[in-house]
């Protein structure tokens, strides 16, 4: 299985040089729709509810300290994907890829995954099945 790295690793190679937080998001929506379209996670990496929305704590760690991050900065490979994955990752950047970072923010947290695991405590972990739920629905 493809790991966080593997999809950020697309993501940039794709889109190009973005800053951590939209970056963080676009993986979030990438694994979102992965658990709906495909039945099937995109990594074994969970998010945590913080404060600006979906953290994935590997990812962070991995990019600590930078604002802006590129292909240079993730240690994944993109070739693991198969046809089907990298038409799903196509299809979120050609809807969430040209939003700033702020909007990407503000709209992972109007939604249920994010709402509902930040109520529990901050970083609490936002479940696949929650979020496989409430984008199903959607």
């Amino acid at each position: 299985m493809a790991t966080i790295f593997d999809t950020a690793k697309f993501i940039l190679e794709v889109c190009g040089q973005m800053s951590t937080m939209k970056l963080q998001k676009l993986c979030y929506y990438a694994q979102a729709w992965s658990l709906v379209w495909d039945d099937a996670p995109l990594f074994d990496e969970d998010f945590q509810a913080w404060r600006n929305g979906p953290i994935c704590p590997e990812l962070f760690a991995q990019l600590k300290g930078k604002f802006s991050c590129t292909t240079d900065d993730i240690p994944g490979d993109s070739s693991v994907f198969n046809d089907m994955q990298r038409e799903t990752l196509q299809l979120v950047l050609d809807h969430y890829g040209d939003k700033d970072m702020q909007w990407l923010s503000q709209l992972t947290r109007m939604e249920d995954p994010w709402k509902q695991a930040f109520a529990v405590s901050d970083k609490a972990v936002i479940t696949k099945e929650s979020i496989r739920t409430y984008y199903d629905g959607l």
